[in-house]
C-alpha cells in the first residue's frame, strides 16, 4: 500500500506511522529522517538542505521532493510506503502525484488523524523532558512523575522545551492549518482521505486506522 499520513502536531503521527508500517510491512518514510540521513551522509541534497537550515530558512520544496523521490525508489519501497511529513503542502502533493504517475503508480489512501485543537495543546504543552536523557519523557496529566519536576528513572530535572509551550504550539497549529491542512481537501477531491479519531490508547488508534484501510492489526 502507498499511504500518506496527515494530522496536526501532537496527533501521534510518528508513533502511529511506526506501528502501521510494521503491520503493513512497508517502510515508514518521514521527512525528519530523510533530512537527517542525507545530512549525516553528506549527500548533495543533504548539503543543500543544511545550507538553508543553517540560515534558519525553510528547505525549498524541490529539495524535499528530490529526497522523497530518491527514498521511494529504494528496493524496500517497491511494494509500498507510508509517508509521514511529506507532502506538507499542495505543491508537494501535486509533485508526488506526478512522480507516482510517471511510475505507473498511485496512492491508495491518505490517513487523516483527527484531534481537537484543545487536546493537541494539552498533549504537547504538558510534556516534560529529563535534562539528563531526552528519551525520558513524562506528561503532567497522562504520565506524571512520582515527584513533581523529578525524573522517575534517573532523578534528573524535568523541564518544558521551548517549542512545547502553549504559545509555540498554537503557532505550530497555525502553520499546519495554513500550509498542510489544504492537502486534505486536495486529496479528498480524489476520494483518498480516510479520517479517524486519534484519541484514546495508541493500540486503539492503530486498530481504527487498520480497519479504515481494510486490514486487520497484527
Amino acid at each position: 500500500m502507498r499511504i500518506v499520513l496527515v494530522g496536526p502536531p501532537g496527533a501521534g503521527k510518528g508513533t502511529q506511522a511506526a506501528f502501521l508500517a510494521q503491520n503493513l510491512s512497508i517502510p515508514h518514510i518521514s521527512t525528519g529522517d530523510l533530512f537527517r540521513a542525507n545530512i549525516s551522509r553528506q549527500t548533495e541534497l543533504g548539503k543543500l538542505a543544511k545550507s538553508y537550515m543553517d540560515k534558519g530558512e525553510l528547505v525549498p520544496d524541490e529539495v524535499t521532493i528530490a529526497m522523497a523521490k530518491d527514498r521511494m525508489e529504494q528496493p524496500d519501497a517497491e511494494n509500498g510506503f507510508l509517508l509521514d511529513g511529506f507532502p506538507r503542502n499542495v505543491s508537494q502533493a501535486e509533485a508526488l502525484d506526478e512522480m507516482l504517475k510517471n511510475e505507473g503508480m498511485k496512492l491508495d489512501a491518505v490517513l487523516d488523524l483527527e484531534v481537537p485543537e484543545g487536546e493537541v495543546v494539552k498533549r504537547i504543552a504538558g510534556r516534560r523532558i529529563c535534562r539528563n536523557d531526552s528519551a525520558h519523557v513524562f506528561h503532567v496529566t497522562y504520565k506524571p512523575p512520582k515527584q513533581d519536576g523529578v525524573c522517575d528513572i534517573c532523578g534528573g530535572e524535568l523541564y518544558q522545551r521551548d517549542d512545547d509551550t502553549e504559545e509555540t504550539v498554537r503557532k505550530r497549529l497555525e502553520v499546519y492549518h495554513t500550509q498542510t491542512e489544504p492537502i486534505i481537501d486536495y486529496y479528498r477531491a480524489q476520494s483518498l482521505v480516510v479520517t479517524i479519531s486519534a484519541l484514546g490508547k495508541v493500540e486503539d488508534v492503530t486498530r481504527r486506522a487498520m480497519e479504515a484501510l481494510g486490514r486487520e492489526a497484527a
